[in-house]
């Protein structure tokens, strides 16, 4: 099985095990959250999301996962009781069908799940089922029901991915055997009722939202007839960790029939967002041959879109003139879009034309301002040509309104090392560690920060604020009910900003 794979299998268990299911419980109120307090919850999924990144399981593509989070936070939006909880929602880079939630109010989405889907509200179905998951607190009832064995479980599914990052395949598979066979007959006597608790509190979310009320039972109709059709044993892993049963399936049709109908179309984002999914399936040549082939036939769901999905998989094939074409025809076609705008810079740029990518980069900042790729991108086109100074008066008014971004600071910092200017790259690497949930590191850089500054400073104020506020915040961890003493969790400088303010 390929590295990555494995990874994903392990954290597909890892899922299993702590964010999708439980019993059918009465409301355990403080008694499971003294179990698993909010602060140990969160540092348990920061650990995890490191550990996701290490291995390299994640995406990394800011339009997905911008995309998601945009879409995750219209359904989270209709529910009052979930203000002030933090969502994260991001793309998982492996073909399964799956999706799964953590700890502290993280939910990945693995691309094979979105290419899979028929229609936007589809995958609104799935997001508004895994932030039930975590609108429900079936973690902290799940522990409060298994006491401290479940804690360790957990521990020990984090050390498996971790091996599993490392490529020690042997390792990561015996911590996931030895971390849930002991527990898999409790796992299964809680899987039905909450489950049924998610589907149905999640189908509150779909329709508050505006989606097409049968999206979740046309989404679990398609996974059953799915597993009906292929050889035992490659069930898709979202009904492995989501088990279906008739009656799910059964009460899903029931309360879509209890609504009106109505067509509900789908954004022109999600048909982006799911072409360039696709785009990255496969080869790039395959990618490049299949999304061609699929238009010449007429195989799409939006042309636009899968014409925009094309020349983002010649891009990746390093058909440079081939993209910008079908860009340029896109656009003499009246389509416009900031995601083409950004992959039409990143042409320009990986093309070797930096100044035209830049003017194109410009001249779209001026109409998408707001748009996450393109204020990724400019400042780092910028920093690669040497225009420092530009690319900091980019960044100090970026975060100025994102003070949370950790990619900001971190694009921040290598402006500022490559000015001389040690203090301020110092700070900014500081606080791009402290938002990747690195304490240990962000208190290196913030510490190295103060050596450079001077006793009265304006600027030393700041870094000593900064690190009074992150030890303050692992000292309130560690003293929390269910927190996890001795392993001092690592928090973020910024625990208590808007999701969307914590790319």
């Amino acid at each position: 099985m390929p590295r990555r794979l494995r990874l994903i299998a392990l954290v597909t268990a890892f899922a299993f095990c702590t964010g999708t299911r439980a019993a059918s419980l009465p409301d355990l109120g403080d008694a499971a959250e003294s179990t698993l307090s909010r602060q140990s919850e969160h540092a348990l999924g920061e650990q995890t999301m490191r550990s996701l990144k290490a291995a390299g399981a994640m995406l990394d593509d800011p339009e997905i996962d911008a995309y998601l989070d945009a879409l995750g936070h219209r359904l989270v939006a209709t529910d009052p009781d979930l203000a002030g909880q933090p969502f994260r929602f991001f793309a998982v880079d492996s073909n399964q069908l799956n999706a799964f939630a953590l700890p502290g109010g993280h939910i990945g989405v693995h691309t094979g799940l979105i290419a899979a889907t028929q229609s936007e509200s589809e995958l609104a179905s799935v997001l508004a089922h895994e932030i039930s998951h975590v609108g429900q607190h079936h973690i902290a009832r799940q522990i409060a029901a298994q006491s401290g064995g479940q804690m360790l479980s957990m521990a020990a599914m984090v050390a498996a991915i971790l091996a599993a990052g490392t490529g020690n395949g042997q390792a990561a598979m015996a911590a996931a055997t030895g971390a849930t066979a002991a527990q898999q007959q409790s796992m299964i006597d809680y899987t039905r009722e909450h489950e049924q608790e998610a589907d149905r509190i999640g189908f509150q979310l779909l329709v508050r939202a505006g989606f097409d009320p049968r999206a979740m039972a046309s989404f679990f109709e398609r996974l059953q007839q799915r597993t009906r059709l292929v050889e035992a044993g490659t069930t898709p892993a979202w009904l492995r960790t989501h088990p279906l049963t008739a009656q799910r399936v059964a009460e899903a049709e029931d309360r879509a029939f209890a609504q009106p109908y109505r067509q509900v179309p789908d954004s022109q984002d999600y048909h982006l967002a799911r072409a360039l999914v696709r785009s990255y399936e496969g080869t790039p040549r395959d990618a490049e041959q299949r999304l061609a082939a699929e238009l010449a036939e007429g195989r799409h769901r939006d042309r636009s879109a899968a014409r925009y999905g094309l020349a983002a998989a010649q891009l990746r094939a390093g058909h440079f003139s081939a993209a910008e074409a079908t860009l340029d025809g896109l656009v003499r076609d009246g389509f416009r879009h900031p995601m083409l705008e950004a992959l039409a810079g990143q042409i320009l740029s990986q093309s070797g034309r930096d100044a035209a990518a830049r003017a194109r980069l410009e001249a779209a900042l001026k109409r998408y301002p707001d748009h996450i790729q393109l204020v990724y991108d400019y400042p780092a086109l910028l920093i690669r040509g040497g225009d420092h100074r530009a690319a900091i008066a980019f960044l100090d008014a970026q975060l100025a309104r994102r003070p949370a971004d950790a990619t900001l600071h971190r694009q921040a910092a290598e402006a500022w090392a490559a000015l001389g200017q040690p203090l301020q790259s110092h700070r900014h690497q500081g606080e791009y560690y402290a938002l990747s949930g690195d304490a240990k590191a962000a208190l290196e850089q913030l510490q190295l920060a103060l050596k450079d500054t001077d006793d009265d400073s304006p600027e030393r104020q700041i870094v000593e604020a900064r690190l009074q506020a992150l030890r303050t915040r692992e000292r309130e961890t560690r003293s929390a009910p269910g927190g996890a003493r001795g392993n001092k969790p690592e928090h973020s400088l910024y625990p208590h900003l808007p999701a969307d303010n914590r790319h």
